[in-house]
Parts: structure tokens; C-alpha cells; sequence
């Protein structure tokens, strides 16, 4: 599946599509020798200076949305657009260094062909270099840093997904040469998804699903696996308790690679963040555009939405709050957007209010699974 990503990205040759390959460390090692080798060489020329950082710019006027010609599937990308991080410049001298920090904690952990959590690398960085490391989103963003300087996945350079996932239904999983996992048994905390993506892509997946529900909200998937809701509705159901993690993103997108004939339906409130939420299993997202094609999948906006309020009480709808006001205006700002999915956030915006999954439970607890199985009879999804 990887491969006819990458043939149809062919396509999109005029716009200097970029990704972020997927390695082994005896390949990415190399490229941070050879990073060390360039900065050296120009140190030690006849002309010495030291070379700014050339990376791939992660903003939104460097983002593109493919078409999807070969596949279903759209996803972000990144052009060649580019930034620089810089010694010389007051404002980024920080993170230039923190740049070449990272890549020596990427090298070592290579090295001694071991993986950390991001987590793990911060307080490593913390610990050997506290001048330059105040936070884990500092760490993050030079993470990202690096995975644009050297165009390999954040995976390749030994750091793993952290992840809050789970998954459960009508699935069966496989680790090669372990026991079957039955996702169909695993209560109403369902099974937890390794934040391993060599493990995660090598799963023998079965089902006789015929649908996958992605359920924003943890609370939201706990009721819909105590009702046994994936026996009513034949599915497999999958949260990450919120903004996805790569780990469930990349689980998502590996079923969507075994089963492609089901559809994918989200089920997140109906606010700018359920949205948002959506969009970034759908089309990933710009802080990782290099690696969004990796982790697409064509999901379908099942609720909630607008026309599901005549199902919540006045009572029960909130006011959107300024942080729903700043991601609504990052959505409409940009292309990623379908106009069916515009049409609802401006709803939201106008209306001024938010409704939350579980408002629905006015009409009983057990409704949530029935809201569900009418709109799927009725294909009312978007």
C-alpha cells in the first residue's frame, strides 16, 4: 500500500512533493554522519562559517491536499518550501543547537539498537542539556526538526509512538508466532494498542466486520463496548481518547490496508475539535505532512452533526469557548477542508454553541448504539 502511495505522489511531482522515508538505522545513521561531515567541511574551509539548517517548512502555506487518483485516500503534504534554523540569528540559535542534540541522542539510542517513547527522550535531553530543553513541546518540535533536515520518519530515527489507544469488536489480532487476541472479549476497557509500529504493521489481522468506528472520546467507547454494540452493528470500534496518537493512527490505517471494503465512520462531538480530530485521522496533519501519507485513511464524518441537534435539548448545547473559536479559524484558514465539512464548522461558529456525544443519553443510555445503527441503515455520513 505504501508503494501505490508513493507511485501516485508521481502525480504531484510539479508541486516538489516531500516525505520522510521509512529506514533502517543502517541507513540513517549514515545521514547523520554525512549532516556532521557538511558542517564540518564548511567549518574547516579556507572560508570558514557555520552553515544554517536547511529544513522542510511544516506551515500551513507550505501544505498541500493530494486527490487521491489512485485511492479513495487524500492526505497532506509537504512542498519543498523550506526553513532554516541558524546560529547566527538571535531568535534561533536555540534551536539550532537543540537541532544537533537531538540528532546525537537519535544516534546513540541507533547505535545501541534500542527505541524510546518521546517522553523518554525529553527527560534524556533534559538531563544532559537543561540549558536548551525547557519543555516536552520543545523536544517535540525538534524532533519534527530533525525528521525535515534528515527526510526520515520519526520511527526511523528510534523514537517510539506513546500511545493511549485502544481498539475492540469484531477483530482478531496476531503478533507472528503468539496467541490470538480476541477483541471481541477484552471488557469494557478494550485491548491496548501498542505503541510498537513494527509490531503494529506485522499483526495478522481477521474480521467479518463491516464497519470501523472511530470514537473520539474514551468515555464514549467504554458504553459502546459494554453494550456490545459491535454485535448489533457488525464493527470494530478504535479511540484514541481524543487527538490521535501515531499508534492508533497507523493501526487505523493498517485495517483500512486489510479490510478495505469497510467503511471508516467517526463519531466526535460536534465542535471545532471533534472536527479537528477527524481530520487528522482523515488527512493527517502539518506538523507532520512529511509522514501524513503514511497514516491517512478515508474516514466518513458520521456525527455528530448539524442536523443531529434536533435529537439534544437546548439545555444540554455550550458555548464555544475562545480555544473553539482558534481552531475553528486554523480550519476554515485552510485547504484541507471539504466544503460539506466548511458548511458545519460555520454552523458551529455562527451558532455560537458546542453539543457533546453525550447528550444523546436524554433518550436513554442504550441510544447511543440505535443513533448509530439508524444513520449507517441510512448512509447518512459525510
Amino acid at each position: 500500500m505504501e508503494d501505490e502511495l508513493k507511485f501516485s505522489m508521481r502525480f504531484f511531482s510539479d508541486q516538489q512533493l516531500c516525505y520522510a522515508d521509512l529506514l533502517p538505522p543502517s541507513e540513517v545513521l549514515p545521514r547523520i554522519e554525512v549532516a556532521v561531515l557538511n558542517f564540518l567541511r564548511i567549518l574547516t574551509s579556507p572560508a570558514p562559517a557555520i552553515s544554517d539548517l536547511s529544513l522542510v517548512a511544516r506551515n500551513s502555506s507550505n501544505g498541500r491536499v493530494s486527490e487521491g487518483i489512485f485511492t479513495e485516500v487524500s492526505w497532506i503534504f509537504l512542498s519543498r518550501s523550506s526553513c532554516t534554523r541558524s546560529l547566527m540569528r538571535a531568535n534561533a540559535a536555540k534551536a539550532f543547537v537543540r537541532v544537533w542534540k537531538v540528532m546525537e541522542m537519535c544516534y546513540k539510542i541507533l547505535a545501541e539498537g534500542k527505541r524510546v517513547t518521546q517522553r523518554e527522550l525529553y527527560y534524556k535531553l533534559i538531563c544532559d542539556s537543561p540549558d536548551y530543553f525547557s519543555s516536552q513541546l520543545e523536544a517535540n518540535r525538534t524532533i519534527q526538526d530533525v525528521v525535515a533536515l534528515l527526510r526520515c520518519s520519526r520511527y526511523s530515527l528510534g523514537i517510539m509512538a506513546s500511545s493511549r489507544g485502544l481498539v475492540a469488536g469484531r477483530l482478531l489480532l496476531q503478533e507472528p508466532k503468539q496467541e490470538v487476541v480476541d477483541c471481541s472479549i477484552c471488557g469494557s476497557s478494550g485491548h491496548a494498542i501498542s505503541g510498537d509500529l513494527d509490531l503494529l504493521d506485522n499483526l495478522i489481522l481477521k474480521s467479518d466486520a463491516r464497519y470501523i468506528i472511530v470514537v473520539e472520546k474514551h468515555a464514549i467507547f467504554q458504553r459502546l463496548v459494554e453494550d456490545r454494540v459491535f454485535n448489533q452493528i457488525p464493527s470494530i470500534l478504535i479511540t484514541a481518547k481524543g487527538y490521535p496518537d501515531i499508534a492508533t493512527r497507523f493501526l487505523l490505517h493498517r485495517m483500512s490496508r486489510a479490510f478495505p471494503e469497510l467503511p471508516i465512520l467517526a463519531l466526535v462531538d460536534w465542535n471545532p475539535a471533534g472536527l479537528a480530530i477527524l481530520c487528522t485521522f482523515k488527512f493527517g496533519s502539518i506538523g507532520m505532512g512529511l509522514e501524513a501519507y503514511r497514516y491517512a485513511c478515508n474516514v466518513k464524518w458520521l456525527g455528530l452533526r448539524g442536523d443531529d441537534l434536533q435529537l439534544i435539548l437546548e439545555e444540554a448545547l455550550v458555548p464555544l469557548k475562545p480555544k473553539d473559536y482558534q481552531i475553528a479559524k486554523s480550519l476554515m484558514s485552510s485547504d484541507i477542508l471539504p466544503e460539506s465539512y466548511r458548511e458545519e464548522l460555520a454552523l458551529m461558529v455562527q451558532n455560537g454553541q458546542r453539543a457533546e456525544i453525550e447528550a444523546l443519553y436524554f433518550h436513554g443510555y442504550d441510544f447511543l448504539g440505535k443513533f448509530i445503527g439508524k444513520k449507517i441503515v441510512q448512509a447518512n455520513y459525510i
